[in-house]
């Protein structure tokens, strides 16, 4: 259960009337294993010093995977989004981490009136589907990022799902964070946790946030590669294997989804290095160096996946050479058949013509002769084709 929060009560109250003294998160509990902890699908309340029953609020609740108060590293409140940053500017240090999960352009809408957040990267985080990108709007940082989750499987096939992608909007202000997941992207409620356990990291701000995001998104890339590499070794097997078979569609099949990998690593690399590299008052020059540690280990992620591709590629190659020198052989096999049926049949075609003067018609060897003749050709064209590889 998420701990109430406290709020100072508004000056000027009278005797005798209900005081508010913070939030309550009710939710549904989780749901299918998802590892936000269920605490989508559920409502903000508010409580009294009282404890009276919880009085139902009408918000984007819906969507909110979490929201929290932070000051000095330590969670202080748990509010709705729009009193979360007002609780926030009000402490020194103090700041707003929301959590979303895919939200609706009203949702996100109202979040976006409260936080100022810009109508063009509001639009972003609604419809997804964009390429890895850092922008910034006023006093605002707007970073997208694309996840990649392994899907499982027993054994690469011409239909096998690898990877699955999914996205990450983080809006990044002086005293609030707003992090918007789309499709398969993972939950950020580990990540939270772990910062929440390190006090002197989530101390420095917001920036620390985005940086533990975008370390555990390219954490992931790395496992993920580690996991595609059991697949490309396993094929690289298939295809150099004595039982070998015509791999072709497995091996395009792991190009497309290397494709896709590619496609959410390689655009990350620009947004890191403006993080790394740029004086960004919103970033500073301490936390920029670990974000230079989260650009290397995606250069690492990068070599990986250039590796795997040229692999694959020669994999492919390797493939079609083996089927060119199969036909081969089995060419060879049917023109050295070909070659040693024909002595039969050229001489029955002789003995066969209705010529009555034939040599050795008459004669009573002629049979045994003509078969011999025949045995002895068939088995020296069999040994002259043996002897050169044909057979």
């Amino acid at each position: 259960m998420t701990p109430k929060a406290t709020v100072h009560p508004p000056s000027g109250r009278r005797d005798g009337a209900r005081r508010a003294v913070g939030r309550q998160w009710l939710g549904g509990g989780g749901r299918d294993g998802r590892k936000d902890g269920g605490r989508r699908g559920g409502n903000w309340h508010t409580l009294g010093e009282d404890d009276a029953p919880p009085e139902r609020r009408k918000c984007t609740a819906d969507v909110v995977v979490d929201c929290a108060v932070y000051q000095d590293g330590g969670r202080v409140a748990s509010l709705p989004p729009a009193e979360a940053l007002a609780e926030a500017r009000r402490r020194p240090g103090g700041f707003a981490w929301i959590g979303l999960h895919q939200p609706d352009a009203e949702h996100l809408g109202e979040i976006a009136e409260a936080f100022g957040l810009h109508p063009l990267a509001v639009e972003d985080a609604v419809r997804a589907h964009q390429r890895p990108k850092l922008e910034r709007y006023g006093d605002t940082l707007f970073l997208v990022l694309k996840t990649i989750v392994f899907v499982e499987h027993e054994r690469l096939t011409a239909t096998s799902e690898v990877v699955d992608t999914g996205e990450l909007m983080v809006f990044l202000g002086t005293d609030f964070v707003v992090v918007v997941r789309h499709g398969s992207a993972p939950g950020l409620a580990g990540v939270r946790r772990a910062l929440e356990g390190r006090p002197e990291r989530l101390a420095q701000g917001p920036v620390a946030v985005l940086h533990a995001i975008a370390d555990q998104v390219v954490d992931d890339y790395l496992e993920v590669a580690d996991a595609v590499e059991l697949d490309v070794d396993e094929l690289e097997s298939d295809v150099f294997s004595a039982l070998h078979d015509d791999d072709a569609e497995r091996i395009y099949q792991l190009k497309r989804e290397l494709i896709e990998f590619k496609r959410a690593v390689h655009p990350m690399a620009r947004p890191l290095q403006r993080l790394s590299e740029e004086a960004d008052p919103l970033i500073g020059t301490e936390m920029a160096r670990y974000f230079r540690d989260v650009a290397d280990h995606l250069s690492q992620v990068r070599e990986r996946l250039a590796g795997y591709g040229e692999l694959v590629d020669g994999l492919l190659a390797a493939n079609l050479s083996q089927l060119a020198v199969q036909q081969n052989v089995d060419m060879r096999r049917i023109s050295a058949a070909a070659a040693i049926l024909a002595i039969p049949t050229m001489i029955a075609g002789f003995y066969g013509m209705n010529f009555e003067h034939m040599p050795e018609l008459r004669w009573a060897f002629g049979y045994p002769l003509m078969l011999g003749v025949t045995a002895t050709l068939s088995a020296l064209c069999y040994r002259v084709f043996r002897r050169y590889g044909w057979l």
